[in-house]
C-alpha cells in the first residue's frame, strides 16, 4: 500500500507548496496583465508570423539594392542644418532636472501609497517607458536633457577640471560599467519591490554616483561608456528620423532629418560589452515576460522541488517552505543574469554560421559588431509589446498626478480628478497589437541586416546568403516571443 500512497502524498505536498507560495507576501506588483485565452491557437499565430519572416526576407533579396562605398559604408548625410534655440534647450534642461528634484522630494515627502505619488508613474511610466518610446520617434533628445548631464556641466562650469576628471577611462572597460548598472536597474525592477520612499533614495544615491564618475573619468568617458540610460536612449534613438547632436559647448544643440532606420545602418558596435549590452536588452525584457508565467513558476515550485530540492529540504512542504522562498529569488536572479549569455551565445552561433557559408574574411566579432545594430527594432518592439499598456492604465494619471504630486489632496492645476479612473484594455485588442508589433520589428530587421550585409559582402547573391542564418535566427526570436507573450501568468508568483 506504500506504493501507491506515496505518489498521493507528493502530488498533495507539491499542490500545498504551490498554494503556501501563492500567498506569500513576497507576491510582485510589477505586472498588470491578466490571464487571457488567445483568440486562436498559438500553433497558428507561429507559422503565420514566421511565413511574413520569409516572405520578407524573399522580398528585401529579390528588390533591395545598396550603393555601398569602397570601405562597405554609405556616405553620411549632410551635416546639422537645423540649431536648437538656446533658450528653448534651457527650458527643457530646466524641466528635466526639474521632475528629478520632484521626483526625489515627492518619494522622500509624500504619500506612500504607489499608485497617488508622482515619482514612480512618472519615472517609470513616463520616462523609463514613454521616453524610450518618444526617442525612437524624435531622436535623442536625452543626450541635451540628461538631468544627471546637466548637473555635471553646471558644475564643469565653476569648476572646469571637474569635467575633465582625473583619470583617463580605461578602454578595456568599454560599457561595462552601464551593463553593470543596467542588471542592477533590471533586478530592481522586478524584485526590489520599489517604493516611492526607496525611488527616491535609488535616485540620490545614482545621482551621487554620477557626480562622483564625472570627478574621476570626466564628463564625456561617463555619458558614453557608463551612464546606462545614456547608452539605451543613444541605441533607441538610432531607429529615429532625427539625428540630434550636443555643441561641444554644451550650451545648445542642432539636429537633422534622415530616413528612419538609417541610422542603424554603417555604424558597428565599437565594443564587444556593446553587443552583450544589447543583447541584454533584448533577454531582460523577454524574461520579464517568462519569469511570472505559469510553466517557469510550475519549474521550480514543483518539479524541482519535487525532485532535486526535496532530497535536502525534505518532502514536508511546511518545513521546505522558507528555504524555498529564499532559493527562489536566487533562481530568478541567477537566469536574469546568465539571461544574456544564453542570447550572446545564439547571436555568435548565428554570425558563425554566416562566415561558415559566406566564406567571409571579417572574424565573428567584426562581423558580429557590423551586424548588432540590426537587433534594435526588436529590442524595442519586444519592449513596447510587454509594457505598453501601463501608459493606457497607469502612464495617463500623470495628468492628476501632477496637480497632486505629493498625495496631500492638492488640485494645483486643477487636472487632479482627470483620468482617475482604471482604463482596462481589451486583451483580444492587446493580443493582436502585440502581434502585429513583434511582426514589425522583425521584418524592420530582417531589412535592416539585408541592407548591411550588401555593405560588408561584395555582391548581392553572397549578401542574400548570409541572410539566412539571420532569418533563422529572427524567426526564433518571434517564435519565442509570441510563445512568452502566450503564457498564462502565475497571479501569486513572485517577480
Amino acid at each position: 500500500m506504500g506504493c501507491r500512497v506515496a505518489p498521493a502524498l507528493r502530488i498533495f505536498q507539491a499542490t500545498l507548496g504551490a498554494l503556501l507560495y501563492a500567498v506569500s507576501p513576497l507576491a510582485s506588483a510589477h505586472t498588470f496583465a491578466q490571464v487571457y485565452t488567445l483568440p486562436v491557437p498559438f500553433w497558428l499565430y507561429a507559422w503565420t508570423a514566421a511565413a511574413v519572416l520569409i516572405v520578407s526576407f524573399v522580398i528585401a533579396g529579390l528588390f533591395l539594392t545598396g550603393q555601398p562605398s569602397a570601405d562597405g559604408r554609405k556616405p553620411e548625410p549632410a551635416g546639422y542644418p537645423h540649431r536648437i534655440p538656446p533658450r528653448l534647450l534651457r527650458t527643457l534642461q530646466a524641466l528635466s532636472l526639474g521632475g528629478l528634484l520632484l521626483s526625489m522630494l515627492t518619494g522622500f515627502l509624500g504619500t506612500r501609497q504607489v499608485l497617488l505619488n508622482f515619482n514612480m508613474t512618472f519615472f517609470w511610466i513616463v520616462f523609463v517607458l514613454g521616453f524610450t518610446y518618444f526617442t525612437a520617434l524624435a531622436g535623442n533628445l536625452y543626450a541635451l536633457l540628461n538631468p544627471w548631464r546637466v548637473i555635471t556641466d553646471g558644475l564643469s562650469q565653476v569648476l572646469p577640471a571637474y569635467g575633465r576628471g582625473r583619470f583617463r577611462y580605461p578602454a578595456a572597460a568599454g560599457y561595462a560599467p552601464a551593463l553593470l548598472l543596467y542588471a542592477g536597474f533590471i533586478w530592481l525592477e522586478l524584485f526590489g519591490r520599489m517604493t516611492p520612499f526607496s525611488l527616491s533614495s535609488w535616485l540620490a544615491a545614482y545621482t551621487g554616483l554620477n557626480l562622483l564618475a564625472v570627478a574621476l573619468v570626466g564628463t564625456a568617458a561617463w555619458f558614453r561608456y557608463g551612464e546606462f540610460f545614456s547608452v539605451i536612449l543613444r541605441l533607441v534613438a538610432r531607429l529615429a528620423p532625427i539625428d540630434f547632436e550636443q555643441l561641444p559647448s554644451g550650451a545648445t544643440g542642432r539636429f537633422r532629418l534622415r530616413l528612419p532606420l538609417s541610422g542603424l545602418l554603417g555604424r558597428p558596435a565599437d565594443r564587444r560589452s556593446l553587443v552583450v549590452f544589447v543583447l541584454f536588452m533584448l533577454s531582460a525584457t523577454a524574461f520579464d515576460g517568462l519569469h511570472e508565467a505559469r510553466p517557469w513558476v510550475a519549474l521550480y515550485w514543483n518539479t524541482l522541488y519535487q525532485d532535486v530540492f526535496s532530497i535536502w529540504l525534505g518532502e514536508n512542504p511546511f518545513v521546505a517552505f522558507p528555504a524555498l522562498r529564499n532559493g527562489y529569488r536566487w533562481w530568478q536572479t541567477l537566469w536574469l543574469l546568465a539571461s544574456p549569455l544564453v542570447y550572446l551565445a545564439a547571436y555568435l552561433g548565428t554570425i558563425e554560421a554566416v562566415r561558415r557559408l559566406t566564406g567571409c574574411r571579417f572574424d565573428r566579432w567584426t562581423l558580429a559588431h557590423r551586424f548588432l545594430h540590426s537587433l534594435l527594432p526588436i529590442v524595442l518592439v519586444y519592449n513596447v509589446t510587454h509594457y505598453y499598456t501601463l501608459i493606457q492604465t497607469q502612464g495617463v494619471r500623470i495628468i492628476a498626478l501632477i496637480s497632486d504630486p505629493f498625495g496631500l489632496g492638492w488640485n494645483l492645476f486643477g487636472t487632479a480628478e482627470w483620468l482617475r479612473g482604471t482604463i482596462v484594455p481589451d486583451t483580444t485588442v492587446v493580443w493582436h497589437l502585440q502581434v502585429a508589433l513583434l511582426l514589425a520589428g522583425h521584418v524592420a530587421s530582417v531589412v535592416v541586416a539585408h541592407l548591411e550585409a550588401l555593405r560588408i559582402f561584395p555582391d548581392r547573391r553572397t549578401a542574400t546568403l548570409s541572410q539566412l542564418p539571420m532569418l533563422a535566427l529572427m524567426v526564433t526570436f518571434t517564435v519565442f516571443g509570441l510563445w512568452i507573450l502566450s503564457l498564462p501568468l502565475d497571479t501569486g508568483g513572485y517577480g
